[in-house]
């Protein structure tokens, strides 16, 4: 059985699409939307009741975001966001005062931004430059975070940083919540949104440039998971599974809005005097993009229902990296062979295609390239590790002559 929020976004989605091309066009963040979808319960969702959610499951979630992505990709992205990633790295890790923080901000219809990009780490993440060093009861964070999702607009921000004690000596890579309202002026001292990149798609949500300089935060916001700070990193990724999973379904949802565009089309235009939907190599065009279409949901569902090993509340990363890789570049397909069954008019705004396809080609890209996740899907079916860095082979294959050194 379906969540009753399904079809509660069912209902919103009218008007998700007819401010879709809006929010493309003027490149402002879709507050209306949000402020619907707050009322509605639908972010935070996934919070568990005890912080004022529905705690619905992934698969749940993945559902809702799949009805509004046929409409309006920024919302769906929204959902994913109010959801996924950050928020259920602090309900899955943080104590019950950072749980409580954050779900109330969550629910009223913050979208958390995700701190872990910088200028000179993007897949390689572990490369971060951004400290917090330890003075007292708080830490000092400094650095630089670049492509950050809802940066501008986001209030609630989960910020990687590599954890520095008193002496300097780094204690692994932890996870800080740092509130801050870039639109009422509500910032901490050293805390500055320097910058916005102007995207292909997805033009809505802002994608920022931040800087924080000697920021203070108070101990207490750090994130602990329970392996604690040296296994930090890898913990807080696990959380990130889950919003894989809401980036896959995303492009999927995208897809099938496109599917559903294009089937309409087929029966109402007309050449050579009968439908397209005649045409035997536009139906064998239709067939596949259902049967990828349809393929994706069912990975994507799979992998929303798995579990990572040892007991992980999230989804597994393999399940959750090979959905998304299919699901991404499937989308692309999908929303491209849309568009051509158009034509020139699905060259131009009359139709939400090409809007689509712009969206829809982020998603090989961000949360994780199709490349860093064919090389995570690799290193599974192979059963072997799969090191990107220079020496990382040679660390595994002859680990005495570096221990030696």
């Amino acid at each position: 059985m379906t969540h009753p929020l399904v079809d509660v976004a069912k209902e919103l989605v009218p008007g998700f699409e007819k401010r879709a091309a809006e929010w493309d066009k003027s490149r402002v963040y879709c507050w209306q939307n949000v402020g619907e979808l707050a009322d509605a319960g639908i972010m935070g969702m996934s919070i568990p009741k005890e912080y004022g959610g529905q705690g619905a499951s992934f698969l749940d979630v993945a559902m809702v975001v799949e009805e509004i992505a046929k409409a309006c990709t920024l919302t769906a992205r929204v959902v994913v966001e109010g959801n996924m990633g950050g928020i259920s790295a602090v309900m899955g890790y943080g104590n019950d005062e950072q749980k409580a923080f954050c779900a109330s901000h969550v629910l009223s219809g913050d979208k958390p931004a995700i701190c872990i990009t910088e200028p000179e780490a993007g897949s390689a993440a572990t490369e971060m430059l951004t400290t917090a060093r330890k003075q007292g009861d708080r830490y000092i964070l400094n650095g630089t975070k670049h492509w950050i999702t809802g940066g501008g607009v986001s209030k609630l921000h989960l910020i990687f940083a590599r954890v520095l004690d008193e002496a300097g000596v780094e204690q692994g890579i932890g996870g800080f919540i740092l509130h801050a309202d870039p639109l009422s002026g509500e910032m901490p001292k050293g805390f500055a949104v320097v910058g916005r990149e102007y995207t292909m798609g997805l033009c809505g949500m802002p994608e920022a440039e931040l800087r924080f300089e000697n920021v203070e935060i108070e101990e207490k916001w750090l994130v602990k998971p329970p392996s604690g700070l040296k296994r930090g990193f890898a913990d807080l990724m696990n959380a990130y599974n889950s919003q894989r999973v809401g980036a896959g379904t995303i492009a999927m949802g995208v897809a099938a809005g496109a599917l559903e565009h294009a089937k309409r089309y087929l029966h109402e235009r007309e050449q050579f005097g009968r439908p397209l939907a005649e045409f035997q190599g536009l139906q064998w065009m239709v067939a596949d993009m259902d049967t990828q279409v349809h393929a994706a949901r069912l990975m994507l569902h799979e992998a929303a229902r798995s579990r990572g090993p040892n007991g992980s509340q999230y989804p597994d990363m393999t399940m959750a990296a090979r959905a998304k890789l299919f699901a991404s570049e499937m989308a692309i397909k999908v929303v491209s062979d849309a568009l051509q069954m158009f034509g020139a008019r699905g060259y131009c705004d009359r139709e939400p295609l090409e809007r689509m396809y712009r969206d829809v080609r982020m998603f090989t890209i961000g949360g994780g390239t199709a490349q860093i996740l064919r090389t995570q899907v690799a290193g599974t079916v192979l059963g072997i590790k799969t090191p990107q860095t220079r020496d990382g082979y040679a660390r595994l294959t002859t680990p005495a002559r570096f221990a030696a050194e």
